[in-house]
Parts: structure tokens; C-alpha cells; sequence
């Protein structure tokens, strides 16, 4: 970490190329032990039997939470700045089973 003017520590992220194009993903499953949370980002194709996970973020309980109340921040506004996310009726929409699915953290 470095100092800023005022002397307070400032972190230094580095964005890797590769990493800044992203992952697309329109389905996310998310599963939990005690100790962790598990975020699979996957990406399925319309009349594909098979979706793939692009990509696994695993955090702590804390995070998991810092990260739900930073995306209802960003939701709200966006909400003030674009209007109400509209979503849609979920009939015709395709939802996987998830009763058989048994990924573990």
C-alpha cells in the first residue's frame, strides 16, 4: 500500500488486460458451506443441454454480504438514474433444475 498526500494508505489494483474484457454470464448459481460462499458464473446458449461455468468467485460470509449490499446500492442507482429494472414474466423462460445439482464448496 502507499501513503496519499494526507497520509492516509491508498491500495493499488491492478486490471490485467484479459481480465478487463470480461465473462459474460446469464445464469449464476450460488452455494455455501459454513465458511465460505461459491459463485459460479455460467454462460448457457439458447437450445444447448449443456451450459458452461465460466467463471468461480469464492468468499467469506462477511464479503458475500459486503458484495449484496454494494449490488442493491448500484441497483438503486441505477434505478435513479435509468428507471425501474423491468423483469420479466417468468413463463417462457428457461430455468435449469437445480434438485439434482450437487456442486459443493
Amino acid at each position: 500500500m502507499e501513503q496519499n498526500g494526507n497520509g492516509q494508505k491508498q491500495l493499488q489494483i491492478e486490471l490485467k488486460e484479459e481480465t478487463a474484457q470480461g465473462v459474460y454470464s446469464n445464469l449464476a448459481m450460488i452455494t455455501h458451506s459454513s465458511s465460505e460462499f461459491v459463485m459460479d458464473f455460467i454462460s448457457i446458449l439458447p437450445g444447448m443441454a449443456k451450459a458452461q461455468v465460466k467463471s468461480r468467485i469464492i468468499m467469506s460470509p462477511e464479503h458475500a454480504k459486503r458484495l449484496l449490499m454494494a449490488l442493491q446500492d448500484n441497483v438503486a442507482k441505477y434505478e435513479a438514474a435509468f428507471g425501474t429494472i423491468e423483469m420479466k414474466d417468468r413463463k417462457g423462460t428457461y430455468m435449469p433444475p437445480i434438485s439434482d445439482f450437487h456442486g459443493e464448496a
